[in-house]
């Protein structure tokens, strides 16, 4: 599905959601999806931005031999996939991180804690990590809400409601303040030496609401939450029906 797409612009860079984009419920690029991303990598930076860990994006880039550098924990990561050595982080901090994860506890939720070499999924193996990003895990829609409304306005942190397309739950990711995949673009764009007018982003769930909003040129999949998809300059299908692939044939390559 094809809206008013930006034009004259020399884009330089590809960003990609990794779940609900370039991978769907089985957790696995597809053969199209991964011979598009392949192709268009020999002309664009291809950076892939997600909520996860570290070490799953760098996992998806190592197997799309991607070179440029890859976001991970929702904007709070930026990282070399050749060394995968980190260029950026920006961290909760470990009295933010503590209040997060005693409520979860409390509350008997299910999470994971990330720290620069490795993750935390039980409270009692936390010592004194700083955490960059917590993330409650495989929630109910109304107990996500009540989590993020439980934490609207806290001015030391960014929340944010997300789809896990591998489950049909969700989760809710706390980073710091100030950090999404919005301002993850710019850090991003710098390091680069592009605008991020010269982006293109894709996208699927509200965690990419900011990173779509500050690109040149927006695509979001066709089951993307309808405030995507009302500021999308371009619908790709589903993931399933390889959608990224689709934009990357239809709608980028044709602008290049």
């Amino acid at each position: 599905m094809f809206d008013n797409m930006a034009k004259n612009i020399n884009y330089r860079v590809l960003a990609i959601d990794l779940d609900g984009t370039l991978i769907g419920k089985d957790q696995r690029i597809s053969p199209a999806v991964s011979k598009s991303v392949k192709r268009i990598a020999e002309v664009l930076d291809v950076c892939i931005l997600s909520g996860r860990e570290s070490s799953d994006v760098l996992a998806f880039a190592k197997e799309l031999e991607l070179k440029s550098p890859q976001v991970s924990d929702n904007g709070a990561m930026i990282l070399d996939p050749l060394d995968r050595t980190v260029i950026w982080c920006r961290a909760l901090g470990i009295e933010n991180a503590e209040k997060i994860i005693n409520l979860l506890d409390a509350w008997q939720i299910a999470f994971i804690a990330t720290y620069i070499g490795g993750t935390v999924r039980d409270i009692k193996s936390i010592t004194n990590q700083n955490f960059i990003r917590v993330s409650a895990l495989d929630l109910e829609q109304h107990i996500a809400d009540k989590l993020v409304s439980h934490f609207y306005n806290i001015n030391y942190l960014h929340v944010v409601k997300v789809a896990l397309p591998y489950n049909g739950m969700w989760a809710v990711d706390f980073t710091c303040d100030g950090v999404t995949k919005g301002t993850a673009i710019h850090r991003l764009a710098r390091i680069l030496n592009v605008t991020t007018k010269e982006i293109i982003a894709v996208g699927d769930s509200y965690n990419d609401l900011p990173l779509l909003k500050e690109c040149g040129l927006k695509i979001a999949m066709n089951d993307a939450p309808y405030d995507l998809r009302k500021i999308a300059d371009y619908v790709a299908p589903s993931v399933e029906l390889d959608g990224l692939a689709t934009a990357i044939e239809q709608s980028i390559f044709p602008r290049l």
